[in-house]
């Protein structure tokens, strides 16, 4: 009886034993996990790296283009300037004076008016 016993026994644990094997052969090694995540997320770093690129070069573009329209302005004004500086000379030379600015001047036009003497 004491044989059987120990049979029963040794049986036993060789049976949880092998339930253990194949549990622990069948889950994925988390290196492995680790490995895919790290792929993934280098996948979509590299897009949104590639997005940012992309975004950068049309920021540029915009920019490019709002320093021509800011450079046609600057001159369009200074031309305006100096028109209207002439106009007022030829005014004054025909012993005439001419008609003061409309009132009042707005408050966001002041600071580039400083040289027209408004």
């Amino acid at each position: 009886m004491l044989t059987a016993l120990s049979a029963l026994a040794v049986a036993l644990v060789t049976a949880i034993g092998g339930v253990v094997t194949a549990v622990i052969g069948r889950r994925q090694p988390r290196g492995q996990q680790r490995r895919d995540d790290f792929t993934t997320i280098v996948k979509e770093l590299r897009q949104n790296q590639d997005d940012l690129k992309a975004e950068l070069a049309a920021q540029k573009e915009q920019s490019a283009r709002d320093r021509e329209r800011i450079t046609a302005q600057d001159f369009t004004i200074r031309y305006m300037v100096g028109w209207v500086r002439t106009l007022v000379g030829f005014i004054r030379d025909s012993h005439l004076e001419p008609p003061p600015p409309p009132q009042p001047v707005p408050t966001e036009a002041e600071p580039f008016l400083h040289d027209v003497g408004l």
